[in-house]
């Protein structure tokens, strides 16, 4: 432990980290013992790695096995001719994973299909059971969950990006979209675009030009009135390959209604009416004074139709948690928040959710004040945790029947997910499995570790008000993480001759 120390004191010497506060601390998996702490009762910004005490609450709560469901409903049934005298609706449940990408999750994000291969799944199935015309609407019902896309603390800025999508019960493609931007045929020409999903283009105004060949791309997004609010400009060189942008879906239950009914249109589905959204009331203060129960006006019962065309079953929640700690996917932790919610106090409100997560931590051995969250994945600012709180919810989660599973879904040094680059070449690569955290100016590592003696260990590493950027702003989390792997344990013991 002393060259442990030693180490530390040299890393935290140097002039950059001097100007930031670092928490640490380092327990013994098995023992609890701790081994090195530094201001662990503090309270930092935690980033992403928020999210290792909303994918713990979730499995804890709902179970590694469990499934969402998004199905096509109504309340009419169909005639001998197929025809179905109502709306068609689509009804979300809050499934994060909704898309065409490969799960579970093999070292990297992958594709299998087209981006509407779940809503293509769904259509077929409805074609199968005998669907030839809907007389009535198509009903994109996101209102399992209170209509509110984006959490307390998150900035304006963040709604551009996918990292920022915005959070409702109805998900498609990550609730993002790709705009693949090529340059004309003459300098000073409009470029050509394209978006997919196609159906989300009406949430995305494009302005470029095509700049000279020796020009290098220029992109810039901002925010605009109206419907479309994501402007997106700049140039493109001339004869440049196409150049890809990923935003945030500004209406995603919009854009599946839209993507499902050109797919039921394709499959020669007549449908008489047109495209709506059915969002619930945004959330209202439900949780009672004495925080001990929902207020029983708030637990308003989910539609239930009698007649279900389709239904599409997500993975098991365990490899939803291995997507979301693996790439650290905001929606997704944002998703389990509010499905526990609903599942256990029939309100699928982030303020509910955040209630039963508290009074959760409390019984997992969190100690109590030492968590203050505002949304689900860390991407607020305004979330605080203690090095010891996160210390002790993974302690927890090692010791449930789960516990190997879940570590498994945490990103490896050197390896797999967000620390695929960080680490190589080093005594941790392999042997640390980490959730990563990245905010302007935090960073934070939390997570297992096996030292070269053979040790496992559970710790948590805090850089806030850290003034470097890039890969500086990390470099002295990576180097506490060498320096754990190579001094911490107890020495192999000598034979006796």
């Amino acid at each position: 432990m002393a060259q442990f120390r030693a180490r530390a004191e040299r890393i935290f010497s140097e002039a950059a980290a001097q100007k930031a506060l670092w928490g640490v601390l380092i327990v013994d998996r098995d023992s609890g013992e701790t081994l090195y702490d530094l201001n662990a009762d503090r309270f930092f910004t935690p980033a992403s790695n928020a999210k290792i005490f909303t994918t713990t609450f979730a499995l804890a709560s709902l179970g590694p096995g469990y499934r969402y469901h998004t199905t096509l409903e109504s309340s009419a049934s169909l005639d001998i001719g197929g025809r179905l005298g109502g709306d068609l609706l689509l009804i979300g449940h809050g499934d994060p994973d909704f898309s065409n990408w490969k799960i579970p999750y093999a070292g990297k994000i992958e594709h299998d299909g087209p981006t509407e291969l779940p809503l293509a799944e769904l259509a077929d199935a409805a074609v199968a059971k005998g669907l030839r015309e809907v007389d009535g609407d198509i009903v994109a019902d996101d209102s399992y969950f209170p209509y509110d896309p984006y959490p307390a603390g998150w900035s304006i800025g963040d709604e551009f990006f996918t990292f920022g999508a915005p959070v409702g019960a109805l998900t498609f493609n990550e609730n993002s979209i790709a705009v693949i931007v090529i340059p004309g045929a003459r300098v000073g020409d409009p470029a050509t675009y394209t978006v997919d999903p196609l159906a989300a283009i009406s949430g995305v105004t494009v302005r470029f030009s095509t700049s000279a060949a020796t020009d290098i791309p220029d992109i810039g997004v901002g925010r605009q009135p109206g419907e479309n609010f994501i402007f997106l400009r700049g140039t493109i060189p001339l004869d440049h390959s196409p150049v890809r942008v990923d935003l945030a879906m500004a209406d995603p239950a919009a854009t599946a209604g839209r993507t499902l009914l050109q797919l039921l249109e394709a499959r020669g589905v007549r449908v008489t009416g047109s495209v709506r959204v059915q969002h619930a009331p945004p959330p209202v203060s439900c949780i009672s004074l004495n925080e001990t129960t929902v207020h029983p006006e708030c637990l308003v019962p989910t539609a239930k139709y009698p007649f279900v065309l389709a239904d599409h079953a997500s993975p098991p929640l365990i490899e939803s948690v291995r997507l979301t700690n693996k790439v650290s996917q905001n929606l997704h932790a944002e998703l389990f928040l509010r499905t526990v919610a609903h599942e256990k106090a029939g309100y699928g409100a982030t303020d509910a959710g955040l209630w039963l997560e508290n009074n959760f931590l409390k019984t997992a051995g969190v100690p109590d004040g030492d968590v203050v969250l505002s949304d689900g994945s860390g991407l607020s600012g305004d979330d605080l945790v203690t090095p010891r709180a996160a210390v002790a919810i993974l302690r927890y989660a090692a010791g449930q029947p789960w516990g190997v599973d879940y570590i498994s879904t945490f990103p490896v040094a050197g390896v797999d997910g967000t620390l695929e680059n960080r680490l190589t070449g080093t005594p941790a690569s392999g042997r640390v499995f980490a959730k990563t955290g990245t905010l302007e100016h935090v960073h934070s590592l939390c997570g297992f570790a096996t030292t070269l003696r053979g040790e496992h260990l559970i710790f948590a590493m805090f850089g806030n008000n850290n003034p470097q950027k890039g890969r500086d702003s990390i470099s002295e989390l990576d180097a506490l993480a060498v320096a754990m792997v190579e001094t911490l344990g107890k020495p192999p013991a000598k034979r006796r001759k």
